[in-house]
C-alpha cells in the first residue's frame, strides 16, 4: 500500500507547496482509507470516515490557531499507528485481548503530543498479547507476517505498528519496548526502531508489561522521520512516576566527543545461521573501510543483564500488571502468555530473590559502564536469526528467546538504544544492527547513525549474491501476488491507480532480462506500451508491485486486448508475472525500444 513517501519530510515539503494543505491531507488519507485490506492482520482496528474527518477538521482549526503557519505543527498530517496497548480516545484498548477491551477517556499523554503537533491516528495495531513475546504471533487476531517474507516472523511484540511502517501505510508508529519490542520487528522488517531512554516519553495511558521497564517506542522508515517524532513525543509528566528528562536528571552530553570507536563482541551468537553471520561480517568490513575502528569486547555481563529479565524475578512485575485479569479469565488468555506472566517463574519469586537480583544487576551496570564512556556506541546484530512462522508455531518459547538475546538488557541496564537496517542478507530478508549508549543519549545515537548508516549500507558489496535480492521473496507472500508493470500503470501515470485502489504497494524499480522490445500500441488511450520477448531485445525498465490476492481477479479481468499477463524474466533471472501483447498488435506500431522503456517514451510525447 505504498501510496506515501515513506518520508516525513518529503510529506511535509509537498504540503508546504499545496495552496489547500487541508483538503490535501483530507484526499490522501481518505484514498488509503479506502484500500482493500489484505489478510496479514497488522491492524486491530483502524479508523473509519467520520473519525477520520473529526481529525482533519481538528487539524484544521489547529492551523487556523497558528495564522496557517505549518511550521507550528511539526507533524502537520502525518498518518501514524498505534499499538494497542497504547490508549488512543475513540478506539478501544485490547492489548490484544478481546476480554481485556476498554474504552479510554483521553488519548495517552504521548499520543495527546503528537497529536496536538498535527500527526493524525490511523488505528491501533496488533502485538503480541499484554506486550508478552518478541516474535508477533501471540495474539488472538492472528500471526501478523514479516512485511518483506510473509512465511516469516515479524517480531514483536510491536508486531502490527512494525509492519505498518514497512509497508508504507503509515508513516510513523508508536510501540512499546520491555525486552526488545521496539527493536526486534524493526530489524525483521528492514525499518528503524528508536527505544528512547526509560521515562523520556510518558507512559501515562500505557498497558503496563514491566512498568519500572517500560518504554514508548518509534518506528520509521528513515532516522530524520525517528528524530522528528522523538522531539515532538518527548516531555516530561508529572501523571507519569516513572516519567523522567536529562535535565531533571542532571545528565548532559555537553563536553563529551564521540571517538570513532565501536564497541562490538568478539564472539556474536548467530544459533547456527550463517546467512545472518555473513551479513553482520560485511557490515563489521563495511564501517572499517570507512575508517571507523572496531573494539571487540566480551559481551558475557550483557548476557546475564539480559537472563534476569525472564530467568530471574523481574517476570513477577508482569504478574503485577495482568496476572490478576489472567487468573479471572483463564480461558481468554494466550496459553503461552499466561504460562510466562503467571507461572512458577513470575509470582512465586520471593523478595529476597528480587533483593539479590538487583544486587547482581547493580555489579553488572558497574562493569559494563566504560562501554558507554569510552566508545561512541556498542554495536551489536539486530537480532541473531530470522525464523519462520512454522518453526515459532512448533518451539514458541525458546525460539522467541533466541529474539531478544541482543536486546533484552537494555532497559535493565538503562540505556538507550537505536535499530537500524543494514545491507540485506545474501537471501533478500532484512538485516539490521544494534546501537546502544547510555541514558539519555538518544540524539547522540540518532547522530552516530546518520554516519554510519551509508557505510552500513555500502555493505553489500561485501555479500556480493545480495546485490540482487530475490524480488519474488520480497512481493509474493501468502497475502500478495507481483507483478511487472511496463506502461501506463508505472508509478505516477495515469492507470497506477488501478493498482493502488486495490491495495498493492511498489516493491521495487528495476530492469527485464536483456530480450525484450518495447511498442507504442497505436490508438490507445492513455497511451499504452506493448513488450514482446524477442532475443535480439535488451533491458528494459520496470516496476514490481505486490498486489493483495483479494484484487488480483479483478485486476485482471480490467486488461484490454491486445494486452495480456504472461511470465516476464527479470535481469536477476526470475520469472514473474507481468504485461506481455499479443504479437498480431504490433503491425504499425511504434518501436520505442530503444529509449529504454516507457517513461522516456512518455517523455517524448510532452516535448511535443
Amino acid at each position: 500500500m505504498a501510496v506515501f513517501s515513506q518520508s516525513i519530510s518529503a510529506w511535509l515539503n509537498e504540503l508546504a507547496s499545496s495552496a489547500d494543505p487541508v483538503s490535501a491531507v483530507r484526499a490522501r488519507l481518505h484514498q488509503l482509507l479506502s484500500f482493500e485490506r489484505d489478510a496479514n492482520p497488522v491492524w486491530i482496528s483502524r479508523v473509519d470516515a467520520a473519525g477520520l474527518d473529526a481529525q482533519i477538521d481538528a487539524l484544521r482549526e489547529r492551523l487556523t490557531a497558528a495564522s496557517g503557519e505549518l511550521t507550528a505543527l511539526p507533524l502537520f498530517g502525518v498518518p501514524f499507528a498505534v499499538k494497542d496497548n497504547i490508549d488512543v480516545s475513540g478506539f478501544a484498548t485490547t492489548a490484544a485481548c478481546p476480554a481485556f477491551a476498554y474504552q479510554p477517556d483521553e488519548d495517552a499523554a504521548v499520543v495527546a503530543r503528537l497529536r496536538a503537533a498535527g500527526a493524525i491516528v490511523f488505528g491501533k495495531t496488533n502485538l503480541d498479547q499484554f506486550a508478552t513475546g518478541l516474535n508477533g504471533g501471540r495474539s488472538p487476531y492472528g500471526a501478523v507476517a514479516n512485511a518483506v517474507d510473509a512465511r516469516y516472523v515479524s517480531g514483536g511484540s510491536s508486531s502490527g505498528s512494525a509492519v505498518a511502517v514497512a509497508r508504507a501505510e503509515v508513516l510513523f508508529s508508536l510501540g512499546t519496548d520491555t525486552a526488545g519490542s521496539g527493536r526486534v520487528p524493526a530489524t525483521l522488517n528492514g525499518i528503524v526502531g528508536l527505544k528512547p531512554t526509560r521515562g523520556l516519553l510518558s507512559g501515562s495511558g500505557v498497558v503496563p508489561a514491566c512498568r519500572s521497564l517500560d518504554c514508548v517506542s518509534i518506528f520509521s522508515a528513515d532516522l530524520d522521520g525517528a528524530a522528528r517524532v522523538l522531539d515532538v513525543a518527548r516531555g516530561f509528566d508529572p501523571a507519569d512516576a516513572f516519567s523522567r528528562d536529562a535535565e531533571r536528571g542532571g545528565f548532559s552530553d555537553a563536553g563529551w566527543a564521540a571517538p570513532d570507536l565501536l564497541a562490538v563482541p568478539a564472539d556474536p551468537e548467530f544459533y547456527g545461521d550463517t546467512v545472518q553471520q555473513a551479513a553482520w561480517q560485511a557490515s563489521l568490513q563495511a564501517l572499517r573501510q570507512a575508517g571507523w575502528e572496531l573494539v571487540e569486547i566480551d559481551e558475557a555481563p550483557l548476557v546475564e543483564a539480559s537472563a534476569l529479565l525472564y530467568d530471574g524475578p523481574w517476570v513477577a512485575e508482569r504478574d503485577a500488571a495482568v496476572g490478576d485479569f489472567i487468573r479471572a479469565h483463564p480461558d481468554q488468555v494466550n496459553q503461552v502468555v499466561a504460562g510466562i506472566i503467571t507461572g512458577s517463574s513470575g509470582s512465586a519469586r520471593s523478595a529476597r530473590e528480587l533483593f539479590e537480583a538487583s544486587y547482581r544487576l547493580a555489579d553488572l551496570r558497574r562493569r559494563t559502564e566504560p562501554l558507554w564512556r569510552d566508545f561512541a556506541a556498542l554495536m551489536l546484530p539486530g537480532t541473531p536469526t530470522h525464523i519462520t512462522l512454522d518453526a515459532m508455531a512448533a518451539d514458541p518459547v525458546a525460539l522467541n528467546s533466541r529474539l531478544g538475546r541482543y536486546t533484552n538488557f537494555t532497559n535493565l541496564l538503562d540505556l538507550a538504544a537505536l535499530n537500524l537496517p543494514a545491507a540485506p542478507r545474501a537471501d533478500g530478508l532484512p538485516f539490521g544492527v544494534s546501537l546502544i549508549g547510555a541514558a539519555f543519549s538518544d540524539h547522540r545515537l540518532l547522530a552516530l547513525a546518520r554516519r554510519l548508516s551509508s557505510a552500513l549500507e555500502a555493505g553489500v558489496s561485501a555479500q556480493g549474491a545480495a546485490a540482487s535480492r530475490p524480488l519474488d521473496r520480497l512481493a509474493a507472500d501468502a497475502h500478495s501476488v507481483p507483478i511487472v508493470v511496463v506502461g501506463a500503470h508505472l508509478s505516477g501515470l495515469p492507470l497506477n491507480s488501478q493498482l493502488t485502489s486495490r491495495g498493492a504497494r511498489l516493491v521495487s524499480r528495476t530492469r527485464t532480462a536483456p530480450c525484450y522490445r518495447l511498442y507504442a500500441l497505436p490508438g490507445t488511450v492513455p497511451p499504452r506500451p506493448g513488450m514482446v520477448r524477442d532475443a535480439a531485445g535488451t533491458a528494459l525498465e520496470i516496476e514490481i508491485w505486490a498486489l493483495p490476492r483479494a484484487g488480483w481477479a479483478s485486476f485482471i479481468e480490467g486488461i484490454p486486448a491486445p494486452l495480456c499477463i504472461g511470465s516476464v524474466q527479470t535481469e536477476s533471472g526470475e520469472w514473474i508475472k507481468g504485461f506481455l501483447c499479443e504479437a498480431h498488435a504490433l503491425d504499425g506500431a511504434e518501436e520505442v525500444t530503444a529509449l529504454g522503456g516507457w517513461r522516456a517514451y512518455v517523455a517524448t510525447l510532452k516535448r511535443i
